[in-house]
């Protein structure tokens, strides 16, 4: 395939990602209808199976882009601050996102946790990154606070994505609408345990 026809692919194939998050958005999963997303992203139904077999086809792929997105730029971008600091932000920026696609975010919950292969080994991929990352986090917090974390931080890291998750699944059912405050909560009263407190180490409140 020539360069000019695989960028015009690529092309066509985004075209059809941002048509069906929007889609997926303001109709929900069961309502969305690919000659619609079609329509709106100016291709015919048969260019939209050429790239995407089926509706949750279309739907896992653009989860996954929007939530690779997502997490690249929240772990590229974390500030050089105490622990606590940056979980923050990658809490926030996460929820960030949800709270500004919230039924898209509430299908993106359903969907991916419960993806038939390939999609659940790349959005059990995702998951890995963000636990690795997060396990360096405390590492590099506990070095310097001069206790062992060898056999901590990967715990450590569990422990943040089951609050996380706990808070996720809490907004998405509408019982919490303060979600990183309740992760920020929960994060701190498990340090409290782990890590001895330092001036600069504060509850966000």
């Amino acid at each position: 395939m020539s360069t000019g026809r695989a960028q015009q692919k690529e092309e066509t194939r985004l075209r059809v990602l941002k048509a069906a998050r929007r889609h997926f958005e303001e109709h929900g999963f069961d309502e969305a209808n690919l000659r619609a997303i079609a329509a709106e992203a100016n291709v015919s139904a048969a260019t939209v199976i050429v790239h995407f077999k089926d509706k949750k086809e279309l739907l896992h792929a653009a989860l996954f882009d929007d939530l690779e997105e997502t997490i690249e730029r929240a772990l590229r971008e974390l500030p050089e601050a105490e622990l606590e600091t940056q979980l923050h932000a990658i809490t926030e920026s996460f929820f960030g996102y949800y709270q500004a696609h919230p039924k898209l975010s509430r299908t993106l919950l359903k969907e991916s946790l419960f993806a038939e292969p390939p999609w659940a080994q790349r959005f059990s991929g995702q998951v890995t990154k963000v636990h690795a990352r997060i396990a360096g986090l405390y590492q590099a917090a506990a070095a310097k606070a001069g206790v062992d974390s060898a056999a901590e931080a990967p715990l450590f890291a569990v422990a943040y994505l089951s609050f996380y998750y706990f808070a996720l699944i809490a907004w998405a059912q509408g019982a919490n609408d303060a979600p990183v405050r309740m992760v920020d909560g929960l994060v701190a009263q498990h340090l409290r345990g782990l890590l001895p407190r330092t001036p600069d180490r504060r509850t966000r409140r």
